[in-house]
């Protein structure tokens, strides 16, 4: 392949399409030997960590991305995966922190409402989660955000190692039954 970090990059970001996330790291990493400020290739470098299983190394890498862009457009999805990852860890506080962040800096992320609705269940506020829950209901339509069923069903709500599955279905899936989403 050619000295060419955004070629290396594209090559990451297939191999993650395919979530072959442990081959797409080393290409990822490659691409970053070559051009170690292309944010998109740290991004996916800490989405394939966080599936491959190494959750410990993501908010490192999206600390990295947040300072090399803080101003950029898409800063709302690094903030989303550490609240993701904080959550994933059971530290709810900071969960809702990062999450609530996310939504001020990119209010139309896909499931960041659920997330929150998820965490703020965790934390024992039931009626606040509902109301996020409701929200994302509103906000995407469909049906899916009206079951655990769908949800799990969307290809990328939740994957990953099993190590990471486990993770998702204690906190994530967990703090949803709280808030009221029926299983089907």
């Amino acid at each position: 392949m050619p000295r060419y970090a955004f070629a290396h990059f594209v090559k990451g970001e297939v191999l993650r399409a395919q979530h072959r996330w442990e081959e797409a790291i080393p290409a990822y990493e490659t691409a970053l030997a070559f051009n170690r400020n292309l944010v998109m290739a740290i991004n996916g470098l800490a989405w394939c960590k966080l599936y491959a299983g190494s959750i410990e190394e993501v908010i490192p890498l999206e600390e990295q991305v947040i300072s090399l862009g803080p101003r950029e457009p898409w800063i709302g999805h690094c903030y989303y995966l550490i609240g993701t990852v904080h959550m994933l860890q059971s530290r709810t506080d900071e969960a809702i922190l990062w999450l609530e962040k996310a939504r001020s800096a990119g209010p139309a992320i896909l499931f960041n409402q659920v997330r929150l609705a998820s965490a703020y269940a965790l934390r024992g506020e039931t009626e606040r989660a509902a109301a996020e829950l409701a929200e994302a209901q509103r906000l995407h339509g469909g049906d899916l955000f009206s079951s655990i069923a769908c949800l799990k069903a969307f290809p990328g709500a939740w994957m990953g190692v099993p190590k990471i599955r486990a993770l998702y279905e204690a906190t994530y899936f967990a703090g949803l039954r709280k808030a009221g989403l029926p299983e089907e």
